[in-house]
């Protein structure tokens, strides 16, 4: 795969595990999301633990609360670029995205 250097593109990376995004950040986001709220949640083993369910994830505002608190849910990597947003998974998405 291709990095953001390799592609030419300048990269600001945030670690948003270290340092969280707020609820209004996410927000930003997932209106640039070129899918989902929801297709950016974890339905992994935290999901579980926190006791969400789906009906929990329904809209934005609902995903940008929960990411705000227990931003683990939230899928990795994101990718922001010219007012899109991406998730980097597969990985086949990520060098389209940064041609």
């Amino acid at each position: 795969m291709q990095t953001a250097d390799g592609a030419g593109a300048q990269a600001q990376i945030r670690n948003y595990l270290t340092d969280p995004l707020s609820e209004e950040e996410w927000l930003e986001v997932l209106e640039i999301l070129d899918a989902q709220p929801t297709e950016l949640v974890r339905r992994d083993e935290n999901f579980k633990a926190s006791a969400l369910h789906d009906d929990d994830i329904v809209t934005a505002e609902q995903v940008a609360r929960v990411f705000a608190e227990n931003p683990t849910l939230a899928q990795r990597p994101v990718l922001l670029r010219d007012g899109r947003a991406i998730i980097g998974r597969p990985k086949s998405l990520v060098e389209p995205f940064l041609a």
